[in-house]
């Protein structure tokens, strides 16, 4: 007797041909999944699928592991050539270096800015007290507001 349900001998979707050694030479350049599902055709989702399998996961580690190790070799190798920009890189990442940059003000000798609100007006003659101080009630708002 027949089983009643249940999937069939040899149905369903082909599997998709994917090339590990395509797989690893596009992880050492450091793409994505979703990179490499479009180069292979073939959507996120298997490429996800297919992390599972241990060949597919370890030729995406490999490819990921080389791809860092020739970038590595390539920034030490700028850095001995003298690379400003590698080297900064380097001593900043590896050295712990930083820029350091100090925003806070003081006054003379280190200490505290003075700050005084009040004008010092005695060097202004009478004139020009007065007619700052038409300046200022022109300036003024009328009364009642």
């Amino acid at each position: 007797m027949k089983p009643k349900g249940g999937a069939r001998p040899k149905a369903g979707r082909k599997a998709v041909k994917i090339d590990l050694e395509q797989v690893e030479k596009l992880s050492g350049l450091q793409c994505t999944d979703a990179e490499i599902a479009a180069f292979c055709n073939v959507s996120v989702r298997t490429i996800t699928r297919r992390r599972k399998q241990p060949a597919f996961a370890e030729a995406m580690d490999r490819g990921k592991a080389r791809g860092l190790v020739s970038l590595r070799r390539n920034l030490w190798g700028l850095a001995a050539r003298g690379n400003p920009a590698a080297n900064i890189f380097l001593a900043k990442n590896l050295l712990g270096y930083k820029d350091f940059f100090s925003n806070e003000h003081t006054g003379p000798n280190g200490g505290p800015i003075a700050i005084d609100s009040r004008a010092d007006l005695s060097k202004y003659t009478d004139e020009d007290l007065e007619q700052l101080e038409r300046l200022i009630n022109k300036a003024k708002p009328p009364d009642g507001d």
